[in-house]
């Protein structure tokens, strides 16, 4: 097992968020464990592209595979995760906007 610097941790936690459908997955297993199949219909992907970005929050280090009979469940690596997930999201929804003209062209 490989031990990563802080800088590391970030660029992991930062690739995983980059893609809305992994930034998705990740907010709802801040909530607890799911299924593939579940994870697939509530974030509205096939079970194919679920799997892909499955695939690479486990190579982040920030999603774990917990084999169930013939199903697999889904959890974040370590439940601190949830926390750092609100705290970012809490940071994100603070931030005031430029303009609040609700036009996204908008130049100001």
């Amino acid at each position: 097992m490989k031990t990563l610097t802080s800088s590391g941790v970030l660029a992991r936690f930062g690739k995983a968020l980059a893609d809305p459908t992994r930034a998705s997955v990740l907010m709802r297993l801040k909530d607890g464990p799911a299924y593939s199949g579940e994870l697939a219909e509530l974030i509205g992907v096939s079970r194919q592209v679920l799997s892909n970005h499955l695939a690479c929050l486990r190579d982040c280090g920030l999603a774990v595979a917990e084999p169930e009979g013939r199903r697999v469940r889904y959890e974040l690596s370590d439940p601190k995760l949830a926390h750092a997930l609100e705290d970012l999201l809490g940071a994100i929804l603070t931030v005031d906007s430029v303009c609040s003209c609700d036009v996204p062209e908008c130049p100001q």
